[in-house]
């Protein structure tokens, strides 16, 4: 499965959970509810995957940790707030440079739309779905 099947598939899981939980809960509630609708759906996830910073031959575990990872291969951050800001784009693109993955997708669950509160970073890749 390809990277943009696998966000096709969970940016529709991720409307489902929203459009049944609504805004504003907190990113813990939604993390597992979107982790088992996703398991629901056929796809291997694991939740707050360790992200260590690679340099050279030195490994540091600063203690960054992904939300979920999708496959493998995608990674999804999750948020609950009024309005996505630049660090959380930020927060996202250092997981997948340092994961070494090529797409992730930021997901605010805080958005009154969840059309609204997606937002697609890619890591050397094609930005269209």
């Amino acid at each position: 499965m390809t990277e943009n099947e696998i966000a096709k598939l969970v940016v529709d899981a991720a409307i489902k959970v929203h459009s049944k939980l609504g805004p504003g809960l907190l990113e813990s509630v939604y993390e597992v509810v979107l982790a088992k609708e996703l398991e629901r759906r056929g796809l291997i996830i694991m939740r707050q995957v360790s992200v260590p910073i690679q340099y050279e031959d030195l490994s540091f575990d600063e203690g960054f940790r992904a939300d979920i990872l999708v496959e493998g291969k995608v990674i999804l951050e999750l948020k609950s707030v009024e309005q996505l800001a630049k660090v959380h784009q930020k927060q996202l693109f250092t997981y997948l440079k340092l994961a070494d993955k090529r797409l992730g997708l930021l997901l605010n669950f805080g958005a009154d739309l969840m059309k609204e509160g997606i937002k697609r970073i890619a890591n050397g890749m094609e930005e269209h779905t």
